[in-house]
């Protein structure tokens, strides 16, 4: 091989390991609020989304004898029962026994909410739970807005209720229909 095809060779080497790092920091790209023309608005960052919640931002502490900050409405329980029943049955079953269906996969069974400990506790620790977890139980901060956290809190005191109601919870109305019988 001649000397002159060699040297050919060895730049055509040299090009192709030069060429091969091309990583990452060779794409064009912005830097966090520089400056941009691609957007309408001039910048590179967008702005946060209304009801978002950025990774690693820190909330609001509530206190653990907290109570339900908002009234108690049909619409809240509604959004309570809706959220309960996406996040939480699939531990604590559609009534709150602690009976879903890790359970029945061989998961620990979590308590149930009508024990006396539970119904006794206060509306912010239920709250506390879902935002830092408890026990074996995740933290649900990323995953459920505040709002929802507060409605099924408030599901969560309709269930115990609904497990432990007597008949002078009923409204005078209603309990007069309730003793005629059907």
């Amino acid at each position: 091989m001649s000397t002159e095809r060699l040297r050919l060779l060895s730049v055509v080497a040299l090009l192709g390991v030069a060429a091969c790092r091309q990583d990452m920091h060779d794409q064009p790209k912005y830097l966090p609020l520089r400056p941009s023309r691609f957007f309408a608005d001039g910048r590179s960052a967008r702005p946060r989304l209304e009801d978002t919640v950025a990774r690693g931002e820190t909330e609001t502490v509530v206190a653990q004898d907290a109570t339900l900050p908002v009234p108690m409405t049909k619409a809240l329980l509604v959004r309570g029962r809706e959220r309960f029943d996406i996040y939480c049955s699939v531990c604590h079953d559609r009534v709150g026994s602690g009976g879903g269906m890790i359970v029945e996969r061989g998961f620990k069974r979590p308590p149930s909410f009508h024990i006396d400990r539970l119904r006794q506790a206060p509306d912010g620790h239920f709250y506390s739970a879902i935002t830092n977890g408890f026990g074996v139980m995740p933290s649900y901060a990323t995953s459920i807005f505040p709002a929802d956290r507060w409605a099924i809190v408030a599901y969560i005191r309709a269930l115990q209720l609904s497990q432990h109601a007597t008949l002078a919870d009923v409204p005078p109305s209603e309990r007069a229909r309730l003793e005629a019988g059907p």
